[in-house]
Formats: structure tokens, C-alpha cells, sequence
């Protein structure tokens, strides 16, 4: 159901692009997601894979968004990266291999303790009255922050 779509990739901005599919990183402070409070589901903006709920970002102040876990792990690629002279695990997107940023063990405790920090041009919000329409009803109980989902 989710895939490198070459047509998305072709519809993409030059910084979507370079943060995608060439391993980039957007400036912090800079992304359009950062400081995003809407309720919602994050995906991935080539394949429309689920990837995060606004249930579970937060400010870690790094100035890229921030979420503690991913909605479905099965849609989420974690990789040794040895880049810049330090070790740290890339998080890439599982069908599309899109390059999403990377996870950091010095989440909140009470979360599990890990910081998915991504860059926001990876990232195709899609609010939770648009969710239906758009193929998503099924993470609508992970997302709606007064349903009773278990934590």
C-alpha cells in the first residue's frame, strides 16, 4: 500500500528533497512542524506511511519536532550512523527509505525515554478532521488526545 512514489518525489522541494532522499537535515528552529499543536498524524511525505501521532510529540527543545514513539514501528527503519564523527541511529521511513532524522535515548521517562527527532520536511501533516477522507481512520484512537487509548 506504501511506496517510493517517483511521482512525489518529483513534486517535492528542494529541501524536501535534499532532507529525503539525500540524507539532509533541515536548519533547527526552521521547520514548518516544529511548532505544530494541532491534533493529527504525521506521515511520510513520499509514501503516505503513517509515522508519528501529535499524542506523542513534544518540546525537547533540539528545534526539530520531537515524538517519543512512532504510530506503527513495522513503517519505521532504525540504522547505524556514523556520520560527523559521532554514533547515532538514523530513523528512515520503511517503504518509501525516505530520510526522517534520527532517535535519541533522552526522551521522557515516562514515554519510554527515546526523542524521534525529525525533520519536518520529511513530514506531511494531516490533521484529525481530514484523517477519514484521507485513508487514516484507523490511528484516529492513537491521535485524538481525549480517546482512551492505553499509554
Amino acid at each position: 500500500m506504501y511506496k517510493k512514489d517517483q511521482d512525489k518525489i518529483l513534486q517535492l522541494s528542494s529541501e524536501q528533497y535534499r532532507v529525503t532522499q539525500e540524507n539532509g537535515t533541515e536548519h533547527p528552529g526552521t521547520g514548518k512542524y516544529l511548532n505544530n499543536n494541532e491534533v493529527g498524524v504525521y506521515v511520510d511525505i513520499v509514501s503516505g506511511e503513517p509515522l508519528f501521532v501529535s499524542a506523542d510529540k513534544f518540546d525537547s527543545g533540539c528545534g526539530w519536532p520531537s515524538f517519543s514513539k512512532p504510530i506503527v514501528s513495522d513503517f519505521i527503519n532504525e540504522i547505524k550512523d556514523s556520520t560527523l564523527g559521532m554514533i547515532r541511529t538514523e530513523v528512515r521511513s520503511k517503504n518509501a527509505d525516505s530520510h526522517l532524522g534520527h532517535v535519541f535515548e533522552d526522551g521522557p521517562k515516562e514515554s519510554g525515554g527515546l526523542r524521534y527527532c525529525i525533520n519536518s520536511a520529511s513530514l506531511r501533516f494531516i490533521p484529525l478532521k481530514n484523517m477519514v477522507a484521507e485513508g487514516y481512520s484507523e490511528y484516529i484512537p492513537q491521535v485524538d488526545k481525549n480517546s482512551t487509548r492505553e499509554k
